[in-house]
């Protein structure tokens, strides 16, 4: 069904537009405890963390999600029909270049090879409800403030430069159930994040491998990013475009971010 998340492989990444020759992380799994874990680490306040979403469709099992839900990622497998809509849709976009405390949403190019999943969770926590989650003077705090004063270009220069960041991610990257990949492996999953900006209340899709941010419109007041109309904008859009392509089972999965059971 297509509202059901899969079993998808563990580990994501899509490295078509990382340059040759930057750095390379060996692949996060696609696990809700070795992200909180991660994030736990560099300076996100504990009272959050990562949670599996095994429905979309099922009320009952939406119910066991703690709301507000305050990031969605979307992991799911690169296709044909995934790349030719991002090239598509891209194609006459320019390349933001947004930064300061005026920017809606905080972006972060990927230029880090196999760290789609790593990028999917900065998103995550540098922009919407989660940001004020983040404790003063960690390191995850001082990387946010450093990153809102740089551009892109800057940003992702940023990222690939700090060393409390490249640990964290090494750390993590070893806590999986299975056996981790090398950095040097090609996985074909990505992550996408989506997030509710706090200045106007619309659903953004954030996603290092585009050319910026994209607006994927306006959300009521009492709408988070796992509401049906933030479903219906993000999530559904891509399975929709994916099931119409012919393109046999559908695997992907969801992870949100909220507030934890303890």
């Amino acid at each position: 069904m297509a509202g059901e998340p899969s079993q998808t492989d563990q580990y994501g990444t899509a490295a078509a537009d990382v340059p040759k020759g930057k750095k390379r992380f060996i692949p996060l799994e696609n696990n809700p405890e070795v992200m909180s874990t991660l994030l736990h680490k560099l300076g996100l306040s504990p009272a959050l963390q990562f949670h599996d979403v095994f429905s979309i469709d099922d009320a009952d099992l939406l119910a066991f999600v703690p709301r507000p839900a305050f990031a969605l990622l979307l992991v799911f497998p690169v296709s044909q029909t995934y790349e030719k809509f991002r090239y598509e849709e891209d194609l006459h976009k320019s390349d933001y270049e947004g930064s300061g405390e005026g920017e809606k949403v905080v972006w972060y190019k990927q230029t880090i090879g196999n760290a789609c999943g790593l990028i999917g969770l900065l998103h995550g926590v540098s922009n919407g409800p989660a940001r004020v989650h983040v404790q003063g003077d960690s390191e995850l705090d001082k990387l946010i403030k450093k990153a809102v004063t740089l551009k892109p270009v800057a940003r992702a220069e940023l990222l690939e430069n700090t060393q409390a960041l490249e640990t964290a991610h090494q750390e993590a990257a070893n806590l999986g159930d299975t056996t981790a990949p090398s950095a040097t492996d090609e996985v074909d999953l990505h992550y996408v994040c989506f997030v509710k900006d706090r200045a106007d209340g619309h659903l953004w899709e954030m996603d290092g491998r585009r050319k910026g941010p994209l607006d994927r419109g306006s959300l009521g007041a009492e709408d988070d990013v796992l509401s049906e109309a933030a479903l219906k904008l993000g999530v559904r859009a891509f399975l929709k475009r994916e099931e119409e392509a012919g393109g046999g089972e559908l695997r992907f999965s969801l992870i949100v971010l909220a507030e934890g059971f303890d």
